[in-house]
């Protein structure tokens, strides 16, 4: 089984791109959508979360906005934060990883926003980033509620540039230029990783679509 990290900046299309790789059968842990679950009422992270940051449990929920506001610009708070939460995401994972292993598949997609910043890249086969022109990014990101510059800049400073990310990527896979664009790209990364040619590890920079491949 190959493991490969799907990672990327906020706003560079990255849930979009996770679900492309679904498309194509192959099964996809969203790291994000774990967290929401530990948040959610009843969830594991609740009871300690709440604990630990005092005022952000709301009908028995993590209130995601108001967790934001104790946590985001301030490193220490987000490390107490992380030290909770990245745990509790491990043992959702080894689940993922046994019921992947019991359908057989070949090629399982990790969707981690922090993969290069928890240095998560180390744990993997293969690597993929979703990008994105910087004009673009911040179009997208803006056009959601509840934000504005000053949070995404919050954000974007917690985040691995984004020229950084593509250069230690083995793959590269833009988002900027239409979605049957980027499924296209997803179909070359699949046929790459299948190819039993292709050397392993791979050394970067592989970017899906270029010569060489």
């Amino acid at each position: 089984m190959i493991t490969v990290g799907l990672t990327g900046s906020i706003g560079m299309g990255k849930s979009t791109t996770a679900a492309m790789f679904a498309t194509q059968g192959v099964p996809v842990y969203d790291a994000d959508a774990e967290v929401h679950a530990l948040y959610a009422k009843g969830g594991a992270a609740v009871g300690p979360v709440g604990e630990a940051f005092p005022g952000v449990v709301v009908d028995g929920a993590i209130d995601r906005p108001l967790l934001s506001r104790q946590v985001v610009g301030k490193p220490d708070e987000m490390k107490r934060l992380e030290a909770i939460v990245h745990p509790l995401v491990g043992m959702s994972r080894v689940d993922f990883f046994e019921r992947a292993a019991a359908a057989k598949a070949d090629i399982v997609i990790l969707d981690i926003p922090l993969l290069f910043e928890t240095g998560g890249e180390k744990r993997m086969d293969a690597v993929v980033v979703v990008s994105a022109p910087a004009d673009v990014q911040r179009q997208r990101v803006l056009a959601r509620p509840d934000m504005d510059e000053a949070k995404l800049d919050a954000i974007l400073a917690r985040q691995m540039a984004d020229a950084e990310k593509r250069v230690r990527a083995h793959f590269v896979i833009d988002t900027g230029q239409g979605l049957d664009h980027a499924r296209e790209q997803v179909r070359e990364v699949l046929r790459v990783l299948r190819d039993p040619s292709t050397a392993r590890p791979f050394a970067p920079l592989v970017a899906a679509g270029e010569p060489g491949q």
